[in-house]
């Protein structure tokens, strides 16, 4: 059964390329602060490997026993400088996308910039539900911090075609890692289907970073995971 997206796009407004350089002229640089934190960074993740190693390990044959197909997945997302690097997931969705989504409005939603995501997609699998709704699918993205392709906090990193229509958001979000959590994550993560509706937080997050309030933000990780808002 191919499920139609075409809802989906008639209630999406077309994304304007508006000009929003007026809000990113004034990025602070803080070579100490990003330093520090690529340091925590580094710990952080790394004990986070070695303690989570046997949820890893249970979630990863979950995925394999439950759908065909391989326990991760790989993705090209926008990192630092405007980078593209290879962010790594548990597969949360079915290997044949065709067969049950209409891929046509799908790629008219993504030349909007725009996420298709709902709460009953077709695509993604049972246990990819409850990978999703505990953030579990996102924690091999551990190594992506180890490799200083994302740090523990920043905004996240995004699908290119997301951030096709802004150039200057795209340039703006690009001064930091994207993280593995973020300012954005803790207080609005019921809305993640474009670049837009994360701004205010991305560029708050940007110039405000610190390492006392990465460390909030990663408290405030925890109770946003178990709201489960925007998990889907």
């Amino acid at each position: 059964m191919v499920v139609s997206t075409e809802r989906e796009i008639s209630r999406v407004p077309a994304l304007p390329r508006v000009a929003l350089s007026e809000r990113f002229d004034d990025i602070p640089a803080r070579p100490i602060t990003d330093a520090v934190k690529r340091v925590v960074d580094v710990v952080g993740a790394g004990l986070a490997l070695v303690l989570l190693a046997p949820v890893l390990g249970i979630a990863a044959l979950l995925v394999r026993l439950s759908s065909k197909g391989p326990a991760l997945f790989w993705q090209e997302r926008v990192g630092k400088d405007e980078s593209i690097f290879r962010v790594v997931k548990f597969r949360t969705m079915v290997v044949d996308h065709s067969k049950v989504v209409d891929l046509v409005r799908v790629e008219a939603l993504e030349r909007q910039g725009v996420l298709t995501k709902s709460e009953n997609d077709p695509r993604v699998t049972r246990i990819g539900k409850l990978l999703r709704r505990t953030s579990i699918d996102e924690l091999p993205q551990l190594w992506n911090v180890i490799r200083g392709d994302m740090g523990l906090v920043g905004p996240r990193p995004l699908l290119p075609f997301m951030l096709e229509p802004y150039p200057e958001l795209r340039r703006a979000r690009s001064a930091v890692r994207p993280g593995l959590t973020g300012l954005w994550q803790v207080s609005k993560r019921e809305d993640n289907t474009s670049a837009l509706s994360m701004a205010d937080e991305d560029l708050e997050y940007v110039a405000t970073r610190s390492v006392a309030g990465d460390f909030s933000i990663i408290v405030r990780t925890v109770p946003a995971i178990l709201r489960g808002s925007g998990a889907v």
